[in-house]
């Protein structure tokens, strides 16, 4: 079994512990718009989220804005990444455009948005899997040495999402790899596009968890020990648990 459950009693498929193992790798190395410290921070921070009292009260309120107050944040990062931090793992449910043009305006780039999403959505999955297993917290990864590439995609633009995103017809060379061949590109994916590598790396962690996106539809046979249609039963019931529009 892959490293970082070698502790785990439940027997885990040697793919999908190999993807956590890259994905947790990932989150340590310089991106495309934060540095591996940058990137760590923001990991120990949608750690610490769970346990923040004011979004817990927001969650509660009838809305967000009705309860005043700044976060129970670790103070490594600045107070708009902390909002982003604690907001999208504490209530993404009840984001707006306009709560996301506010973080813009503050000082965050569309770019930095976008990375910082997809870490907090990679840390959230992994530790998710940790705690239905019962183990501890992964130790984070040590940050590594390097600057952000700073890649932003020439063709991006405004479609159907509060980012600018990447439409296939859009896609030049350095991104030809970004979207499956033989179906549509699904929003979901698209919504990440602006950094292309958050793409393939968030989508290598859903491929292992979930299924490979050419396997979602193929009916023809069963990829898992469970069935698609009990799959996505179960996907279905999180989804509104978690209120996932999508």
């Amino acid at each position: 079994m892959s490293g970082l459950y070698g502790s785990s009693r439940v027997a885990i498929r040697d793919d999908l512990a190999k993807a956590h193992d890259r994905a947790w790798e990932r989150i340590g190395r310089p991106g495309t718009w934060w540095d591996g410290a940058q990137r760590v921070a923001i990991a120990a921070e949608t750690r610490h989220a769970s346990a923040c009292t004011p979004c817990r009260r927001r969650k509660e309120a009838l809305s967000p804005a009705a309860i005043e107050g700044t976060h129970d944040s670790l103070g490594e990062l600045s107070e708009v990444m902390v909002e982003v931090v604690h907001r999208v793992r504490n209530d993404p449910g009840r984001l707006s455009e306009r709560w996301y043009r506010g973080v813009v305006a503050a000082g965050l780039s569309e770019e930095q948005y976008v990375e910082a999403v997809s870490v907090v959505a990679h840390i959230v999955a992994i530790d998710t899997m940790a705690r239905g297993l019962g183990l501890d917290s992964l130790p984070l990864p040590r940050p590594q040495a390097g600057a952000p590439s700073r890649h932003r995609p020439v063709a991006a633009k405004s479609g159907g999402a509060w980012v600018p995103w990447l439409e296939p017809t859009d896609l030049s060379d350095a991104e030809a790899d970004l979207y499956p061949t033989g179906r549509p590109a699904a929003n979901i994916m698209k919504a990440m596009s602006l950094v292309p590598d958050e793409v393939r790396g968030f989508f290598d962690l859903v491929s292992h968890q979930y299924m490979p996106p050419l396997a979602m539809r193929d009916f023809s046979r069963e990829y898992r020990a469970i069935s698609h249609s009990q799959i996505e039963l179960l996907a279905a019931r999180v989804s509104a648990l978690n209120q996932c529009l999508y």
